[in-house]
Formats: structure tokens, sequence, C-alpha cells
């Protein structure tokens, strides 16, 4: 297919051409080309999969990177006839233009700071300090290492840890991590700009992740996660940390219970807090524990802020992967379950994580304490 450039597209008359995002929805959650419409390609072979769109319109598709549009068919039946290009960088061409345009990176970092502190605080900042105190996330002398991925989730996380040590009401110091698994330079450049305009002094190192798991056919994005946070936990301790704190929020726990019975066959949940196993005297905590994905969200878009969803250099072409390492597909799959499921009871999300608090042993057939198995036979 043809490419076009984003400047190229400036240039042409708005009313020449149309933006089609091929990306799906849990990518366009995120963000997307002001004025694009959402094109699932599996339409692809329809006849009028595009008949809404006058035929003298050129069609503009872009994906996350712009691998996935180069490479579309030009003779699918739905483009016969059709003046069709590929956006160049995709969505993340977008986004070069938003960081290259002249900031005042003060004020976008002082409406940013101020927004947790007003607008939403009891949304953002109130959980997250509840998480702190009722799972004793940080304590007295902490070194936690603030584990930044330059998503929305962990951007945020290191704003509200700089809010709350403001409030100083113990002594603990933050160091902002960020690896570099092998990055494409642009999505390191995004995240470089964000923390630059956010106001939070990264430390960047690197690692050969992705070369590592680039050639495994049988889950890599599992194997990334494994391989992300054992770095994460060796360069922390390195630098004299003592904690890692990762981004995970509600809606993580939530749909990661569910997740692992429909499944994974198991009742678990991600916990607030664990021990290293591999690293001794090292732990990590998840402060954003109690925080709702949808307030993220909002802080984000008040403040105009863009994120890209994955940095994995396979960004385009895998199905894409949480921090967990789960597929996302699996995890839309639940987070619509969910939805759904609230319709009828408004109080499905806070049943499913209190469920983990109400956990009563006398009626469980069998369960796994420390490695070892239980079975409600042995004292019967």
């Amino acid at each position: 297919m043809r490419e076009i450039t984003f400047d190229e597209i400036k240039a042409l008359p708005e009313d020449s051409y149309v933006l089609l995002d091929i990306r799906g929805e849990e990518r366009t959650a995120y963000g997307r080309i002001p004025g694009a419409v959402d094109f699932c390609v599996d339409r692809l072979e329809e006849e009028d999969a595009l008949s809404e769109i006058p035929k003298e319109k050129k069609l503009v598709f872009y994906c996350e990177i712009g691998r996935r549009t180069r490479d579309m068919d030009e003779n699918a039946v739905a483009l016969r006839g059709r003046d069709c290009y590929s956006l160049v960088d995709g969505y993340y061409a977008y986004l070069k233009v938003l960081m290259n345009d002249e900031v005042d990176r003060e004020a976008k970092q002082k409406r940013a700071e101020e927004s947790i502190q007003r607008k939403f605080r009891r949304a953002l900042f109130s959980p997250f300090a509840k998480a702190c105190r009722d799972y004793k996330l940080i304590e007295e002398g902490d070194r936690i290492a603030v584990c930044i991925s330059g998503g929305k989730d962990s951007m945020l996380m290191a704003k509200l840890f700089q809010e709350i040590l403001r409030h100083r009401k113990m002594h603990f110091e933050l160091t902002f991590l960020v690896m570099d698994p092998g990055y494409n330079k642009e999505n390191r450049a995004l995240i470089e700009s964000n923390a630059a305009a956010l106001g939070i002094p990264i430390t960047v190192f690197e690692s050969t992740i992705f070369d590592t798991v680039d050639t495994i056919e049988k889950s890599p994005c599992y194997l990334c996660a494994r391989m992300r946070r054992g770095y994460l936990y060796s360069k922390a301790k390195e630098l004299g940390c003592n904690k890692i704190a990762l981004g995970h929020h509600y809606d993580d726990v939530i749909e990661t219970i569910l997740m692992g019975m429909l499944h994974g066959a198991q009742i678990q949940t991600m916990m607030p807090k664990l021990h290293s196993t591999n690293f001794e005297g090292m732990e990590l905590i998840r402060p954003m524990y109690l925080v709702r994905e949808s307030d993220i969200c909002a802080w984000r878009d008040y403040n105009d802020l863009h994120f890209l969803q994955c940095a994995c250099h396979f960004t385009d072409t895998c199905s894409t992967c949480h921090e967990d390492g789960t597929t996302s597909s699996k995890r839309l799959e639940v987070k619509k379950l969910i939805a759904e499921l609230k319709k009828t009871n408004p109080f499905v999300e806070s049943n499913i994580f209190r469920s983990m608090e109400n956990v009563n042993l006398d009626t469980v057939i069998e369960y796994k304490q420390k490695g070892v198995r239980h079975h409600f036979l042995d004292e019967y």
C-alpha cells in the first residue's frame, strides 16, 4: 500500500480524506488521532465495509507504528477502486507532532499536579494514600524504585508518589526507574518526553529482553513480563532500593481474579505487596491497588496527556501484552464481561474485589498454602 506522511495529510483539504484507525478497541481507548474512525481489518473482504465513505475520498489507514497498514492488501474487496494510503509511523506520527510542538513544560507539570491535589484528589490521591496506609506499603526509611513503563498507570503512580512525599509524614526516598528492554527510538523518546513534561526525574537503564524473547513462539509476553520483573528487582537493589512499585490498579485486580477462575482454574488475586523469592530483602508493592482505571483515564484526558499502550517492539504484530504477561485479548474479554454484569448488578466490581477478603476455608474443597496442598478430608 502507498505511504503518506502526517505532514502530507495536514496539507490536504480536510474534506478530501478519512482517517481509519485499525488498532482495535484496546488501543483506541488510549487515544486516537482527532477525527479518525474505527475500522476492523477483518471486514476488508466485505463489499459494503466502506460503503458509507464517498468513493472520491482518500482512505488513510493507520495502526500503532505503521507496520500493519503498510502490508495491507490494496486488492481486498472493500478497497477496490479506492484511493488508499498507509500512514507512515502510524499513531506515533501524531504523537511525534505533539512532542515536537513547543510546550510550556512548567505549566503542563503544574496543571497535572494541581489536578491531583484538587480536581482528582478524592478519586486518585485518596485511594492511593489509603492503599499505602492500609496495606503498609510505605515504611520509614524505605527506598522505593517506582517502575515506569511509560503508560498512563505508571506515569500517574510516579506523580502520586511525588505528592505523598510532599506531605512528609514519614521519611522515604524515591527512584523513578525506567528499563529500556529494546524499545524502538520513537517509543523511548515518548517516554522521556512525557517524563520531562511531568517533572519526573527518571533513571533509565537498558536490557536486551526484547531480543531474547523475539524468537520465543510460546507465551513470549509471559516470559517478557517475568524477565522484566527480574531486571527491575536487580537494578533497584543495585541502586540501594528495598522495594519496587508497579502500577497495577483496582481494575487489574478484579480482572485477574476472574481470569484466574475462567482461564486458569484457580482462585487467586494480585496481592498489594509481596516478598521477592529471588532477591532477598526486596519487596514488590502496588500502591494503585484501590485506584479505578476510569479515573486514571479521566486524569490523563483532562491534562491532554498521550501515552503508548505498549512500547514493545512487536507492538503491531503480537496480540499485545499486559504488565503481568497476560494477553490483552483475554483481559479485554473479562473487562467486557464485568461491564455486562454491572448492568444488572452495580456492585459486581466491589463484590469481586471483596471476595478475596471473605474466603471461608470451611467451604473450600482444596487449597494450597506455601506450596503445600490441603484437602478438606484431611480434617473431616
